[in-house]
């Protein structure tokens, strides 16, 4: 038997830290929402007990440095489970994007393993297992659109923002999300986003108001590093995005655009000096 899962990509709406933890992580506050740009994560049992990862992707691991590897194990450990299983990652998530693509396919991964092997996991006790393996894994379990906090693992879903258009570009950089936490500094965040604000636009479906109220913490660390994500996101801007922002650490940056007629002007400008631009809607 083959199981299929879909393994979307998120966005923060808005990203604020609170303060540095005494258990050396960062208190966060985060809306996350989801986009229609995902992996497709093929599922299927061996006979001998054993994880065997491949994709058509050259650039990722395929080992015990997979996300997806370590959910598997994770899972196979957990409920002592001797089947072995073969993943296949169909990769179409730029990887260390700042889109949560390895944290979507570990959650992916739990979710199907957790209909091949007939376990009868709650989604709830899914989402613990997933704060085992990254911050971003829990959302990416249930999906949808929520708030974040703590390290990302307490989450409170929220209604989904006003529909629109999400143009996403990465330029041809990798941004470690830890080399950008860790140049952060908490207490000298010049200015934070309103929270409050973010969610009212969603609940009121201003989609106006979600624009002017988006905002990242992380920029003015990724920004003053790579003055690349700095450039696209002022291009994206004079190109007409309605609102624009880095997602979680970088380099993508996304715009969302409430005309479609628009679209397509922002995604061939971006296309002059940008490889991975994709136009796609948010999932409601």
């Amino acid at each position: 038997m083959k199981i299929f899962e879909k393994a979307p990509a998120k966005i923060n709406l808005s990203l604020d830290v609170l303060h540095k933890r005494e258990d050396g992580y960062h208190e966060v506050e985060m809306v996350m929402t989801m986009v229609d740009l995902a992996d497709r994560i093929e599922m299927q049992e061996l006979p001998r007990d054993t994880i065997i990862i491949s994709s058509q992707a050259g650039y990722i691991p395929l080992d015990e440095k997979n996300l997806a590897f370590q959910a598997a194990r994770l899972i196979k450990d957990r409920y002592d489970v001797k089947q072995g299983v073969y993943i296949h990652l169909d990769k179409k998530i730029p990887v260390a994007a700042g889109l949560a693509g390895g944290s979507s396919d570990a959650a992916a991964t739990l979710r199907g393993l957790n209909r091949l092997w007939q376990l009868n996991i709650p989604m709830k006790e899914l989402q613990e297992l997933g704060a085992e393996l990254g911050s971003d894994v829990p959302f990416c379990v249930t999906g949808g659109t929520a708030v974040a906090r703590g390290r990302g693992e307490k989450l409170e879903p929220i209604a989904s923002p006003p529909q629109c258009w999400v143009v996403l570009a990465k330029p041809p950089i990798n941004v470690s999300t830890s080399e950008i936490y860790g140049k952060l500094n908490a207490r000298g965040i010049k200015h934070h986003p309103s929270t409050a604000n973010v969610l009212e636009a969603i609940r009121e479906k201003q989609f106006d108001q979600l624009c002017d109220e988006l905002g990242n913490v992380l920029e003015e660390v990724t920004l003053d590093l790579y003055p690349e994500v700095r450039h696209l996101k002022e291009c994206m801007q004079k190109l007409g995005a309605d609102g624009v922002l880095m997602s979680g650490s970088g380099p993508t940056v996304f715009g969302l655009v409430s005309k479609e007629a628009k679209v397509p002007r922002i995604y061939n400008g971006l296309r002059g000096f940008c490889k991975d631009v994709y136009a796609v809607r948010m999932l409601t």
